[in-house]
């Protein structure tokens, strides 16, 4: 009796460590439910998900909100397509479904941080398959048997709504049509628009990556006219600064594509210098037209390689200056350029918002060119992204620090009250937070809530749209982790990773405007609630405990 207790003991063990370890099978029909957003869902996998048919969501007028539907079977759909209808309260009010957006959710090749910095091998690296792409660009997708397909909703929620619970309906028509809920809770709060954000994001553009991905001529009126998509993009996810690179490859060429310079320099026959503004004056009036034009940060006086070409006469070609920084002969080299750059700036009235940037350079360097910008015009602004440099901080109107590093609060304080901007960047540095091809989503909602906790002004990274090869299909490059070099897709696409930042710095304002009304009110106990939860955000804190469920305790005090 003993050894036949025993055997069904075993033979119970080994079934309940077999269903522990049994993968999800795929179900005979299509599957459709609402899953999370902070989910990446493997295309070759069923995801391990409660079925969910209704949307419930909360907002604020004139936020955007998304949520992601997902379908997966072990039959194939040749046409899938994914409708939505108006939303709808009690009282008759509507929500135009011209402000729901659906993109299917596409693939992309990524790898690991494994190390971050440095060139690298794909064949050294695990490599996967992951959600990223949204593509609005197809009405229909063929639904591989055995594959799961996300679908990205979008609803962004016009200004003049009235507050209420609006109700609606996402159809998917796959094998069959398949129904599911949408409930909207507008709150009677406003947030403002892109353009007033007071975020300060900074995504680099990259120019030359658009011509080329689109096949038309640098600086053609195509090549505009593409750029133009792009970077209406960018600024509704409330982008503030212009980069504008005054030099040839001022990052050493570390890109896909080449980095030219916006101005051209001509040393004379007689050895006097002219330089060429007309490119510069065009590419940063077309920005301002796209809605960008708070700042203009111009790279780089000090480069990652000490090389600046220009044309001389004389010797009638190209040729490359590469004097060391804080040499006679670099300043003389410069000193020329900035007199005529600073009277130019000054014609255009473009001086006041115009910044000489740095990136990642030594402090040397830094305070050999801080010297030489004051002599010109003491009125010269200075932007740097890299270490904190306590000697050289007063010097420096916008100061991006590494993530590694934190603003005394008594400095944070005083830069405040001086009117400069003080932020903080993440790279290939850093394996969390970010915002890779294979980060979590949510990470870059942290980005948000983390800014506002620490009391800076915003976020940078390298970059916007800086492509891979083939960046549709491999967001691997030959150095840095996949992704790090784009945040949106050829198209122009979003992406995951894209609009989870947006979302991060929508929550920001909404900090910023709950902060302003409570004070006003002298509401103290919402105050001190709503500093509780920021004080939760830190980088230490983001190792212990995951980003999505840091966000989701906190979203809470945002949509009382």
């Amino acid at each position: 009796m003993k050894r036949f207790l025993f055997f069904c003991a075993f033979v119970s063990a080994l079934s309940a460590s077999a269903q522990k370890t049994s993968k999800p099978t795929w179900p005979r029909h299509v599957q459709v439910s609402f899953a999370e957003t902070n989910q990446r869902l493997a295309r070759e996998l069923p995801p391990v998900i409660t079925p969910d048919m209704e949307w419930n969501a909360t907002a604020w007028k004139n936020e955007k909100v998304h949520t992601q539907l997902v379908l997966w079977g072990n039959k194939g759909v040749k046409n899938l397509q994914v409708t939505v209808t108006d939303l709808k309260d009690a009282e008759g009010n509507i929500i135009e479904k011209e402000n729901i957006v659906t993109g299917f959710v596409q693939y992309v090749m990524t790898d690991e941080f494994k190390g971050g910095c440095g060139y690298r091998k794909t064949t050294d690296f695990d490599s996967s398959l992951v959600a990223d792409i949204i593509n609005t660009d197809v009405s229909s997708i063929k639904l591989e048997k055995r594959s799961t397909q996300p679908v990205w909703i979008s609803v962004k929620v016009p200004a003049d709504a009235s507050a209420g619970e609006y109700t609606g309906t996402v159809s998917v028509q796959a094998d069959k049509k398949y129904d599911l809920a949408i409930t909207l809770k507008v709150l009677d709060k406003t947030l403002s628009s892109p353009a007033d954000w007071t975020y300060n994001l900074d995504l680099w553009q990259h120019p030359a990556s658009i011509a080329r991905v689109h096949n038309v001529e640098l600086w053609s009126d195509a090549h505009f006219d593409w750029m133009r998509k792009y970077y209406t993009q960018l600024a509704s996810a409330g982008q503030k600064v212009i980069t504008a690179s005054i030099v040839n490859e001022p990052w050493g060429h570390q890109t896909y594509d080449d980095y030219p310079g916006l101005i051209k320099w001509t040393k004379k026959d007689d050895g006097s210098w002219s330089y060429d503004y007309s490119l510069f004056d065009k590419y940063v009036s077309f920005v301002m037209s796209c809605g960008i034009k708070n700042r203009i940060s111009c790279y780089s006086m000090v480069p990652w390689k000490i090389a600046f070409t220009y044309y001389d006469e004389s010797l009638q070609r190209d040729t490359v200056f590469t004097g060391a920084i804080g040499t006679p002969e670099y300043n003389e080299f410069w000193t020329n350029m900035l007199t005529d750059f600073t009277r130019h700036l000054k014609e255009k009235d473009w001086f006041g918002i115009t910044a000489i940037a740095m990136d990642e350079r030594p402090m040397e360097s830094m305070q050999a060119v801080i010297r030489l910008l004051r002599g010109i015009d003491p009125n010269w602004k200075v932007t740097l992204a890299g270490d904190y440099h306590p000697e050289i901080e007063k010097d420096i109107y916008d100061y991006c620090v590494a993530s590694r590093w934190q603003f005394p609060q008594n400095v944070l304080i005083r830069r405040k009250a001086e009117g400069k901007i003080s932020t903080w960047y993440t790279c290939c540095t850093e394996a969390l937070p970010n915002g890779f091809t294979f980060s979590p989503p949510d990470e870059h909602v942290w980005l948000g809530w983390y800014t506002a906790a620490s009391g800076m002004d915003g976020y940078l990274r390298w970059a916007f749209n800086s492509w891979t090869k083939s960046p549709l299909t491999d967001s691997r490059f030959t150095a840095w982790p996949a992704g790090d070099t784009y945040q949106v897709y050829p198209g122009p696409l979003s992406s995951i990773r894209f609009e989870k930042m947006i979302e991060g710095v929508q929550d920001y304002e909404k900090i910023q405007q709950l902060r302003k009304e409570y004070k006003a009110a002298g509401n103290l106990t919402k105050l001190n609630e709503l500093a509780a939860v920021l004080e939760k955000f830190s980088i230490k804190a983001l190792g212990e405990k995951p980003a999505a469920e840091m966000v989701k305790q906190a979203k809470s005090v945002l949509n009382q």
